[in-house]
């Protein structure tokens, strides 16, 4: 442990927001995302032998990918959900007047993004925010370049709806 933990940190530690990104983006809530990063970081390091050097953000956005999916197993079973009513669940939305449309547009693309499923959200984080390429992705969720552009084209679209339908929200709620 001696020499692997100083290499380990200095691999992988320069992309810890965007292990969190990911991780957020896929379980959605702030300490469950820092839990999955955690658990998921600690898995690295017991894997760190097995590493090759080809891409250390690549191989740990992985390791975090299947550590959220894990976690959603684990903590969200269907039976223990609750179904959303927008009547009952909603929060009204209360805009300060002072409110920039930049920061509004801003709370509604996060908006919209949550309402996609994990499989599109994460296609469109890792390859809009993060960088990755076709060829990253299709290695990381181990499908075809193919799917991942498909899904990437899906997610974009679903998440253009999703948008329209948040906005078609906020123009309701201001009626």
């Amino acid at each position: 442990m001696g020499k692997e933990l100083p290499r380990f940190e200095e691999l992988f530690l320069p992309h810890l927001d965007a292990a969190y990104n990911l991780a957020r983006w896929i379980v959605e809530k702030d300490q469950d995302a820092q839990d999955v990063v955690q658990e998921a970081y600690a898995r690295a390091f017991k894997s760190f032998a097995g590493f090759r050097g080809v891409n250390p953000r690549a191989w740990l956005l992985t390791i975090v990918r299947n550590t959220a999916y894990n976690w959603i197993q684990k903590h969200l079973r269907e039976d223990n959900l609750i179904p959303f009513d927008e009547k009952i669940h909603a929060v009204p939305a209360s805009e300060p007047s002072s409110e920039s449309s930049y920061e509004k547009r801003r709370e509604q693309l996060q908006e919209a993004l949550s309402r996609l499923p994990p499989d599109f959200r994460e296609v469109l984080v890792l390859y809009e925010f993060e960088g990755w390429s076709y060829k990253e992705l299709a290695s990381a969720l181990n499908v075809p370049m193919g799917t991942v552009m498909s899904r990437l084209s899906r997610a974009r679209r679903r998440l253009h709806e999703a948008i329209l339908e948040v906005r078609d929200l906020e123009t309701e709620d201001e009626l």
